[in-house]
């Protein structure tokens, strides 16, 4: 229970971390943040019966630079949402694949990096979408550089934080 993930927003309501409950009670019980959403269930104390937050803000404004997202496996799958972009399968089990195959002079890079499942990553082997007749479900681009994203495995599982993300 102590350990669920709580979204964390900046005075401003702007995402700026996902923390524990744990963490999450501590910054409440010393003022620095107030509840927005509760989550299920109660975390009993020896004096208290405190409810165990979903959603918190910040009473204080917090700056942070922002930083361009490096180019890795998960921030691929994330960005495509754990689906395959050739057949739309869902799946944990993905593979990078590159649109034009780095042999024929692709880039190792966002607008060239899609999540692809094994069996159609080998269908596509080292040919361009257009020769293996296997059209992208959407053409690959960098992620939007808001600063903060949200892994979407906790996307499906906390539909209450939807009204404080960008979209």
């Amino acid at each position: 229970m102590t350990n669920s993930p709580v979204l964390v927003l900046n005075q401003n309501y702007e995402p700026l971390n996902i923390c524990k409950v744990r963490r999450a009670i501590v910054l409440l019980l010393y003022g620095k943040a107030e509840v927005l959403e509760n989550g299920q269930g109660n975390l009993h104390s020896v004096n208290n019966v405190l409810d165990i937050p979903s959603a918190i803000r910040l009473v204080y404004f917090v700056r942070r630079p922002r930083r361009q997202r490096k180019l890795t496996k998960i921030e691929v799958f994330n960005r495509d949402r754990y689906t395959c972009q050739y057949c739309s399968q869902e799946s944990k089990e993905l593979t990078l694949d590159h649109v034009i195959p780095r042999r024929r002079g692709g880039e190792h890079s966002w607008e060239n990096v899609v999540s692809a499942c094994i069996p159609c990553n080998r269908r596509k082997a080292g040919r361009t979408p257009a020769e293996a007749r296997m059209p992208l479900l959407h053409q690959p681009k960098p992620p939007s550089n808001d600063g903060f994203y949200v892994p979407y495995q906790y996307l499906r599982s906390h539909t209450e934080w939807q009204k404080y993300l960008p979209q």
